[in-house]
């Protein structure tokens, strides 16, 4: 097949996605926004990272991904049509369109690269071949390709037999996806199913699908149902990138923030986590506190020599028993800086998202939280046992509580020093993530959740420790204990409060 006949692949895919997009999804906006504040924490955006989109259209995703990017990036929107999209004013877009690939874009290199329904049977290997060059080392791409296994897709195409309407396009399979990306020369391969969001909708129907979908998404064999595939892969880095720029925006946290990190077992991930907050953050830290609950590893002796180090580093060398609950209690005993930031050491990744956390503060939030289950988030590889009681726990707390939320147990949490010194905390495990989060909610405090993505623990950032038969009990314990609080009104919840003059506030 001959680069012509290719580039009309291309062609045709593009106006069948577009057509699609403007004629049959009625939430278009708020797809195009969920993936591209998926895009966003899915790669680690970092201000000033070039982006290519290939296939763009008309510009909506465009535009989107702009605003969701802060308007911090520069972005090329390729268009494989004639009609090159108008730019918007004083933006970082430039829009062009090709006649042949990869064209002016030759000899070009980006950071990242999206793409949406491009991927064709008959074009892949040329086509994949040509991203992989348009591609930094240590560049990362993303695919949104529909999925042929989609059952109302199939049901659209048999009907589509008897009126002519007939679908050219050669969608890939998920494995079959995988494979030519990974023939192309890309390495770290993700390849899941993502979104049920699909035909026929209402709109009570999406609200049910979208809260469905995290689910859904995570369950074999069912997931392979999902409307489409989220592929997400890297070009091999030629050495070791090491981040080299200052996230800071706000004068206000300038030396404000103690980050505690409860640790155990963790010396694979310590000296990243503190390199990649002293890089990005650093002109808002106070101290950083690496508690050790008494790992069996060489944890102990990373902490003693990032603590020689960096000035910055205050260790805590717990004593038996063992328990997260305990080393958090610990570490926010002795954190001495306005703010507290609470995290795990395998939060590395995410360091990047930690400036909408930051933001959230400086409005005038006493507690921002990772919320992991927002509908702007994406998780890849959850255990389905966790999503499931994860949400039966929300679920029973938002219906006993009577309070509005989605996800407050995660041990991702920037709150005020006066909140903590506020809390009553009693849990030794993990269900302490729980009183962290419902407490001040209950106490009055301003509370906001903040979408982030996840992605599991990969093999070469150890195991986790979280165990949920075995520490599901204290999260029941913990609801239980504040719906007494709440039920009779027990007024022993507030005395610190009280005595310190602190007084109770509405949330927004």
């Amino acid at each position: 097949m001959g680069d012509n006949e290719l580039l009309d692949t291309l062609q045709q895919r593009e106006q069948f996605r577009e057509h699609y997009w403007h004629k049959k999804d009625p939430i278009l906006q708020e797809r195009l926004l969920w993936r591209a504040q998926t895009f966003r924490q899915l790669i680690h955006l970092l201000p000033g990272q070039s982006i290519l989109e290939l296939g763009c259209g008309s510009g909506v995703f465009t535009r989107e991904l702009h605003r969701v990017s802060k308007s911090e990036n520069p972005i090329t929107a390729v268009t494989f049509q004639e009609q090159v999209p108008e730019e918007p004013e004083k933006s970082l877009i430039e829009f062009l369109s090709l006649s042949s690939f990869p064209g002016p874009l030759q000899n070009k290199t980006f950071d990242h690269i999206i793409i949406m329904d491009l991927v064709d049977e008959t074009n892949s290997s040329w086509f994949l071949e040509n991203v992989y060059a348009l591609l930094k080392p240590g560049g990362q791409v993303t695919f949104y390709e529909s999925n042929p296994k989609n059952p109302f897709l199939k049901g659209r195409n048999f009907l589509n037999r008897f009126s002519n309407k007939t679908d050219r396009r050669k969608l890939l399979s998920r494995s079959e996806l995988s494979r030519s990306v990974r023939e192309a020369g890309f390495v770290n391969v993700v390849a899941v199913y993502n979104d049920f969001v699909y035909a026929p909708l209402t709109p009570k129907g999406v609200w049910w699908l979208r809260n469905l979908s995290t689910l859904l998404e995570n369950l074999s064999p069912i997931d392979s149902f999902a409307g489409a595939i989220l592929l997400h892969a890297q070009k091999a880095p030629q050495e070791t990138i090491e981040p080299n720029q200052s996230l800071c925006q706000h004068k206000e946290l300038a030396g404000a923030v103690s980050v505690v990190v409860p640790c155990h077992n963790e010396e694979m991930n310590i000296t990243s986590l503190v390199t990649g907050l002293l890089t990005f953050y650093g002109d808002y830290l106070h101290e950083i506190i690496l508690v050790d609950d008494n790992s069996k590893d060489n944890t102990r002796c990373v902490i003693e020599q990032l603590a020689e180090k960096y000035p910055l580093i205050k260790p805590v060398f717990r004593k038996p028993p063992n328990g997260v609950g305990r080393a958090i209690r610990d570490g926010y005993r002795v954190a001495t800086g306005k703010y507290i930031l609470s995290m795990d050491c395998d939060f590395q990744h995410l360091l990047p998202e930690l400036r909408d956390i930051f933001n959230a503060a400086v409005r005038g939030v006493d507690v921002a939280i990772g919320s992991r289950f927002s509908r702007r988030s994406v998780l890849l590889n959850y255990p389905f046992q966790k999503i499931i009681a994860n949400r039966g726990f929300h679920f029973l707390a938002r219906l006993i509580l009577g309070k509005k939320f989605r996800d407050l147990t995660n041990n991702l949490k920037l709150i005020r020093k006066e909140v903590v010194d506020n809390l009553q905390l009693t849990q030794t495990d993990f269900a302490i993530n729980a009183e962290t989060g419902l407490m001040p909610l209950l106490m009055g405090y301003r509370v906001r959740e903040v979408p982030i993505s996840w992605v599991n623990r990969t093999p070469d950032m150890g195991v986790s420790s979280f165990k949920l038969f075995k520490v599901g009990g204290g999260y029941w314990r913990v609801l239980y204990q504040l719906w007494v609080k709440k039920m009779f009104n027990n007024n022993s919840y507030y005395p610190a409060i009280r005595l310190k003059g602190v007084k109770k506030v509405q949330l927004p």
